[in-house]
């Protein structure tokens, strides 16, 4: 920042979208460079959660420093992992340098399979590669403990409710259940409920946010697109626009719930209403126009480390134009997602 700021606390809300979760990675990068903004809590979903728990992690055990340096090594373990992935980019995408999997003969297959057998015929013993990472990278009485507030939205099976777990709740299961994707993954059982991808219900949720934080202002880390100009027509744009709309129909309820409040309750009653009063603001790119849903699955290094470089840059546009308005005023208008007869 070009001038000295007033030290203010925030909360972040972050989106999961797989292997995109990296720009989110780089955002968080960014953001903790600032020593005037203190981070109060969290609520994440999928990769969005695993970004929430590793930083946490990390902030608890050596601040801002272990918080960037944990980021980095959680994500450099899973583009380790997946290297021995059958899933890769086919030679002519990587000659074109298009990050898509849709060519590659593993994900047409995977894709084919998981329309007619499910994880529960394929992976019987119901094995998810990131349970090691998660374990290996993370303390868990560690985030209990630490000075982050941190929520983790999961999806029930059985009610289809959302379910938000807190920092001493935090396990590699409920991790694992915030990003589990039902064709691909067993639902994971904990305290005898079944969970899958908290994104269909909330992605991220910001009620937590509102009632266990009391902070103000909220950045919200978006990753998947809520405006597209074209209309799909081949069958994967279709796939690819029915998992943006899905997984984005939770958070923009809950974001026109805050501006319906704001524009309908009087001034003299929104003080003590959170949610008429809290500050929203977004950091987002309009690079995720250009990924198609399969390079989600994507986790090359490479390919992590370009995110990475699009969520410090977004970062970095957004502190430079709207920094000096965070603890003051919203830099998201809400207001614009109300119909004008509401």
């Amino acid at each position: 920042m070009a001038t000295a700021q007033q030290e203010v606390s925030v909360d972040l809300a972050l989106q999961g979208g797989g292997s995109h979760g990296a720009f989110t990675w780089g955002v968080l990068d960014r953001l903790l460079q600032e020593q005037w903004l203190t981070i109060e809590g969290i609520s994440g979903t999928s990769a969005g959660a695993m970004n929430a728990a590793v930083l946490v992690d990390g902030y608890a055990e050596e601040g801002r420093v272990g918080a960037r340096r944990k980021l980095h090594q959680f994500w450099r373990m899973v583009a380790n992992a997946a290297m021995f992935s059958p899933i890769q980019r086919t030679p002519l995408n990587v000659l074109l340098g298009s990050w898509s999997l849709e060519n590659s003969p593993a994900y047409q297959l995977m894709d084919m399979t998981a329309r007619m057998l499910s994880p529960y015929d394929l992976n019987p013993y119901g094995g998810n590669p990131l349970a090691m990472i998660l374990d290996n990278c993370l303390d868990f009485e560690r985030i209990a403990n630490g000075p982050i507030k941190l929520f983790i939205s999961a999806t029930n099976v059985h009610t289809g409710a959302g379910k938000v777990f807190r920092q001493e709740q935090m396990s590699t299961a409920v991790l694992l259940a915030s990003a589990c994707l039902p064709t691909l993954y067993h639902a994971v059982e904990i305290d005898g409920e079944y969970y899958w991808d908290g994104g269909y219900s909330g992605n991220p949720t910001l009620g937590p946010l509102m009632l266990g934080s009391s902070a103000n202002d909220t950045i919200l880390v978006q990753i998947n697109p809520v405006l597209r100009d074209e209309i799909p027509t081949t069958a994967h744009a279709i796939t690819n626009r029915i998992n943006e709309v899905s997984f984005n129909a939770g958070l923009l309820k809950e974001l026109r719930m805050i501006a319906f409040l704001r524009r309908s309750i009087c001034s003299q009653f929104q003080e003590g209403n959170r949610w008429a009063t809290m500050r929203m603001h977004r950091i987002t790119t309009d690079m995720m126009l250009k990924l198609d849903y399969s390079s989600k699955l994507n986790a090359e290094w490479s390919f992590l480390v370009v995110l990475r470089d699009e969520g410090r840059r977004a970062a970095e546009q957004f502190l430079t134009e709207h920094g000096h308005r965070i603890g003051k005023e919203a830099t998201l208008d809400l207001d614009a997602m109300l119909p004008s007869h509401e």
